[in-house]
């Protein structure tokens, strides 16, 4: 008679190259659909066809997933945001990076569903101030009437502003056909010349 096949191989139902990745991925489709409040980890060890126990023995929690998605989306944030070439074109690109990743915008910007402490989250938190701060340097010393410290808060404001009731769809109306981004551009453009104007009065 053959061997018994052991228990814990019977309960391998998974061949996933990288668990973590299949769990995550699963985590941003629920999210982009349900928000944040649609997560359970036993559903998406369901999607992901994994064991129902798996997502915890990477994120340990829902808390723990939700600040890994986080983590990944002020990564990739700060990676865009290096890339732009003035503060107009980092504004355009926060737009982008808002349409082209709504679930990581989701929970990003939610810090009651996070775990503040967590070392990978806060470290990239710093490098997407960080190029945001490198995006206010290009403009030139007095341009928007600011300190540079509130230049960076001003420019925050109005990207994530207009990305936020983008994903909304309360700009369906004003945006209409055009290019999301082209109209923020628009936007931004109009609000430093106003703001160059009163200077120049």
């Amino acid at each position: 008679m053959p061997p018994a096949q052991s228990r814990n191989s019977a309960e391998r139902p998974y061949h996933h190259g990288d668990l973590r990745r299949a769990v995550l991925t699963a985590a941003l489709d629920v999210i982009a659909a349900d928000g944040p409040s649609g997560l359970s980890l036993r559903d998406l060890a369901r999607r992901a066809g994994v064991s129902h126990a798996a997502p915890a023995h990477h994120f340990k929690d829902r808390t723990g997933l939700l600040t890994a998605i986080a983590a990944e989306g002020f990564g990739l944030l700060a990676a865009t945001l290096t890339e732009a070439s003035d503060l107009k074109d980092a504004g355009v690109r926060y737009v982008r990076f808002a349409r082209e990743h709504p679930a990581h915008f989701q929970v990003m910007f939610s810090p009651q569903l996070l775990r503040a402490e967590d070392l990978e989250l806060t470290t990239a938190r710093v490098l997407a101030g960080d190029a945001l701060r490198g995006a206010v340097a290009t403009v030139r010393p007095g341009e928007l009437g600011l300190d540079p410290r509130l230049a960076g808060v001003a420019a925050w404001s109005l990207a994530h502003g207009f990305a936020t009731l983008l994903l909304g769809h309360n700009l369906d109306g004003p945006v209409g056909n055009r290019d999301p981004e082209e109209v923020f551009g628009a936007v931004a453009t109009m609000l430093f010349r106003a703001d160059a104007s009163v200077k120049d009065a």
